[in-house]
């Protein structure tokens, strides 16, 4: 029986760890430590600890995986297998070399391109037509080891990252649970990526947050939609942030000056960038709840006319 050891944090990896859990069992769940959340600052575990609970399976919450206690518990386990996917840290060599039959990372990009922390926020608001998974041994160097398999899906319009986050989550389970086999009897393929092709996509900073309507419409849209529903983008509404939850393209080549709130719209509210109109449909003034985007406008028309910003 195969021995493993599963590493990951966020809702993206749940649904990996529950197919791999129900195929073939596993051993120790490895997640980050709980973490004050909300305004109560409540300590919460993330989503693959709480799954992993719910589950039954053993659960370690370290830190960090450089500690001399993270290696005795890995080592002492002695897994097959070591297999992550967003898991939130590095692992050090030693923990790497440890499992026999390797350690493994369910990527969400088609590597080498998007390496990185934010692979799947960094294809949004590049305008990628395309993403997918890539199943990879893990190396010393981030996300730079053999490729093992690799799916690809296209990107659509509808599409945000919590979609697709939801998206690649299921084709990460699915290209897991298919590559396996292969790895465990070791017949699987392994490909070294190209390194000149390697595009990086590290975490979303502050200064991502920043929605400029100084750009064609479409990068405006692609912006947005690759900041939704987290961390969620914004435009400086006088000396208020407004955050914008959705967008959607207009059907327009109106010139105004970017940033202009020219009117409403059937769901919302159009605002000028450097091309034409982007159409607000969902926002939150700081403060307020959170809106739909024609209520917003209809409740302030004074707005028309205005500008939004940078801070």
């Amino acid at each position: 029986m195969t021995k493993i050891i599963f590493m990951g944090t966020p809702d993206f990896s749940v649904p990996i760890l529950k197919e791999l859990h129900k195929e073939y069992g596993v051993d120790l769940v490895i997640s980050q430590p709980a973490r004050p959340v909300g305004r109560k600052k409540v300590m919460t575990d993330p989503p693959v600890a709480t799954a992993a609970k719910l589950l039954g399976i053993e659960t370690y919450q370290p830190e960090t995986m450089k500690s001399d206690e993270a290696f005795e518990i890995v080592s002492d386990l002695n897994p097959d297998l070591i297999i992550t996917a967003a898991f939130g840290q590095l692992l050090p060599e030693n923990i790497l070399n440890i499992p026999a039959l390797g350690s493994l990372n369910v990527h969400a990009s088609l590597l080498p391109k998007h390496r990185g922390g934010a692979p799947i926020h960094r294809a949004l608001i590049n305008g990628d037509d395309e993403t997918g998974v890539t199943i990879m041994y893990m190396a010393k160097k981030l996300d730079a080891g053999d490729i093992i398999a690799a799916r690809s899906i296209n990107i659509e319009d509808s599409d945000n990252t919590g979609r697709l986050f939801d998206k690649l989550s299921g084709v990460g389970a699915s290209l897991l649970m298919d590559t396996l086999p292969s790895v465990i009897d070791g017949t699987n393929e392994r490909t070294p990526q190209n390194d000149s092709e390697a595009t990086f996509s590290p975490n979303i900073l502050k200064s991502d947050e920043v929605i400029s309507f100084n750009k064609p419409a479409r990068e405006v849209f692609n912006h947005i939609r690759g900041l939704a529903p987290w961390p969620v983008g914004h435009a400086m509404l006088g000396d208020k942030r407004l955050k914008i939850f959705a967008a959607e393209l207009a059907d327009s080549t109106v010139q105004k000056e970017p940033g202009t709130i020219t009117g409403k719209s059937e769901n919302g509210f159009l605002v000028a960038s450097a091309d034409g109109l982007v159409n607000i449909t969902e926002v939150q003034l700081a403060g307020k709840k959170k809106n739909n985007a024609l209520d917003f406008i209809n409740n302030n028309s004074d707005l028309i006319g205005t500008k939004l910003g940078e801070d």
